[in-house]
Order: C-alpha cells, then sequence, then structure tokens
C-alpha cells in the first residue's frame, strides 16, 4: 500500500516548531539549575546543552522530533534523525547515542509505516556513528519522530553561538529553500526536481562540516533550522554581542525557490519567524521582498552557519567543497554592533 505522510499534517518539519516569539516568552518561565559543570544551557539559545564530566570530556545533549516533512515513511525517518543529531555537530561534538521519540496514530497508518520511520533513523543514525539503544513511544495524531541524542566534546572545543567576532566572515554549507520547497509540494506547485533536492539535502548529515570546523577551529557556529536562516543568525549576534551582516543575493537557493516564493508560496512559518526576529533587523532600503522572506524560511535539517576568521577563509571553503558541501560559501560578515543585531541586505 502507497503511503503519503503528507496527506496527514498542514505544517512538517521544522515549519510545525511554535513560533520563536512564543518560544521566547515560555522561556522566561523555566528555571535554570546553578552548576559549575553546566558548560551550555538555554541563556544563548544555542543547540544543545553541554556538561562538564571531568577536565577532557563533556556531554552534548539535544533533542528534536516533528510531523512528517516528506511523503515516504522511510525518507522521513532519515530527515528527522540527521535533523535530531545536526545540533551535536553543530556544538563540534561527536554524537554517540540516542533514544527514539516517536508519537504514531496505530489506529490510522499500518505498522509497515511505522516500520519505516523507525528503519530510516536507525540508518541515519548508523551513517553517522550513533547508536539507537532505546526510545517512548505513544499513540498520538498525526505521526512525529525524532531523537533525543547524547554526544561527546572536549570541554575547550566547545562551537557556540557566542563565538563568532567582527572581522569574520560567515559561511552556510547548504542552500536554503526547504520550507518553501516541501511547501510548494502540498500545493502542487514544486516540481519533481527541486522536491528531490530538497529530500536530500535534509538527509544530509552535517557530520563532514562539523569535522572542517574543527579542524581549523572554528570558535563560533549554528545550524540553520526552524527560525531560518535569519533567526538563527540573529540568536548568534545576540549571544556574541555583534551584528551579523548577511547579503541575500549571496545566499544559495534550491532549484525554483525563488520562483515559488514569487508565486505566493510562502509558509505561515516565514511570518511568524519574521515577527519575531523584525524588530532587531536592518533591512535595506529597497530590498527584494522575495529574499527577505526567504531569509525567514523555516528550514528542516538545514546546513551549518560557521564564522570564520579571515585567514581561515581560504581554507575552509575548499575543505568543505571537497567533502561534499559544493554549495558552501560566504553569505555575509560578522561586524561591531551597529544599531541592530541582524543587517539583511541584496
Amino acid at each position: 500500500m502507497k503511503i503519503d505522510l503528507l496527506q496527514m499534517v498542514e505544517y512538517g518539519g521544522c515549519s510545525a516548531k511554535i513560533s520563536p516569539k512564543q518560544l521566547e516568552e515560555i522561556l522566561k518561565y523555566l528555571p535554570l539549575p546553578s552548576d559549575p559543570n553546566i558548560l551550555v544551557d538555554i541563556d544563548t539559545h544555542d543547540d544543545a546543552g553541554v556538561y562538564r564530566v571531568n577536565d577532557e570530556l563533556a556531554l552534548v545533549l539535544t533533542t528534536d522530533f516533528f510531523p512528517p516533512v516528506c511523503s515516504d515513511p522511510y525518507e522521513f525517518g532519515q530527515i528527522a534523525a540527521a535533523n535530531s543529531i545536526s545540533d551535536v555537530y553543530a556544538m563540534g561534538g561527536d554524537p554517540v547515542l540516542a533514544l527514539n521519540i516517536m508519537m504514531f496514530p496505530a489506529a490510522k497508518l499500518p505498522m509497515e509505516a511505522y516500520e519505516e520511520i523507525l528503519k530510516g533513523g536507525f540508518d541515519k543514525a548508523t551513517e553517522a556513528g550513533v547508536r539507537i539503544i532505546g526510545g517512548h513511544t505513544i499513540d498520538d495524531f498525526p505521526p512525529k519522530y525524532g531523537l533525543a541524542v547524547v554526544g561527546y566534546i572536549h570541554p575547550k572545543k566547545i562551537i557556540t553561538n557566542a563565538g563568532a567576532k567582527p572581522g569574520d566572515y560567515l559561511i552556510l554549507t547548504k542552500p536554503i529553500g526547504t520550507g518553501i520547497i516541501m511547501a510548494g509540494q502540498r500545493l502542487g506547485m514544486a516540481d519533481a526536481a527541486d522536491i528531490a533536492e530538497a529530500i536530500s539535502l535534509m538527509k544530509l548529515l552535517n557530520k563532514t562540516g562539523a569535522e572542517v570546523m574543527n579542524k581549523y577551529k572554528v570558535k563560533g557556529a549554528t545550524d540553520v533550522t526552524g527560525f531560518g536562516l535569519a533567526g538563527h543568525a540573529l540568536k548568534m549576534a545576540k549571544a556574541s554581542k555583534v551584528s551579523l551582516k548577511i547579503d541575500m543575493q549571496k545566499v544559495p537557493l534550491i532549484g525554483n525557490t525563488y520562483k515559488l516564493i514569487d508565486e505566493g508560496c510562502i509558509p505561515g512559518a516565514s511570518f511568524s519567524n519574521l515577527e519575531f526576529a523584525e524588530k532587531d533587523t536592518y533591512f535595506a532600503p529597497g530590498i527584494d521582498y522575495n529574499l527577505k522572506m526567504i531569509a525567514f524560511d523555516a528550514q528542516t535539517s538545514g546546513g551549518l552557519l560557521m564564522s570564520v576568521s579571515p585567514k581561515m577563509v581560504e581554507a575552509v571553503l575548499p575543505d568543505l567543497h571537497a567533502a561534499g558541501l559544493t554549495t558552501a560559501t560566504v553569505i555575509g560578515e560578522v561586524i561591531d554592533f551597529k544599531g541592530r543585531n541582524l543587517h539583511i541586505e541584496n
């Protein structure tokens, strides 16, 4: 029986996350423990928490799950696992263990779909060197899947949102547009080649990008997911107490992303991401509206946005390209704080 998971959701992948504005309000009520071994917590809105075990070892802990972002159950499992593991890579860590998180409507989907989702997650985790050792399932509609992941890192080699320095260049490792392309699929507007490219990119682990970051001792980075390129760049800028300047003409896009948004295919998450960020964002006069909204497109299992010193850029880019991240490119720079934390230009 052919199963199309997209028929069960209105918003899939990281587009289903609550708005960053709502999240910011919720986090105000979250009490934080006081422990000198907590090296990274939610204060800087980083991708994962980090806890020091000893002088040589710290644990990186993260979790993520969401409703289907594609039609095929196996590919959904792969994408959800890659997205969950990505947070460890963004911190420069080595993912090691994971637990499944599964919400599955047993009365509405055959067990074969459940099996395929779990198999996709297992295979992608295995590719990353991660061992899934258990998990938890509840009966819920629509289906949702993800992982809770634990990784290792040296306490003095953590890469955080707070590591961007004025003068650094901003490198993006994957093109933007997964939210728009997959919304276009649901509306019957996206072509098959763009859908296939988006799915392939969402399944692609950020492992090689993390290896390059570690090789060149990059200090500041994030992965680009539900809050969009602009939203995650803003979080990095605030944590680093700098301004990030992004040239949208230099941002690589998936296939016909620009054409789709020009035709009105703008996912709702783009507007909520814009609402959250616009008070802290300077938009260049006459900025292309389509590029502006693309900057806020919610990405699922997006690439890494890294802050790289000028003397390292000419070495980092070739290594990223050689590792298969052929669209990795410089999209902007870090500057001293200038009025607002994020500057979007074109």
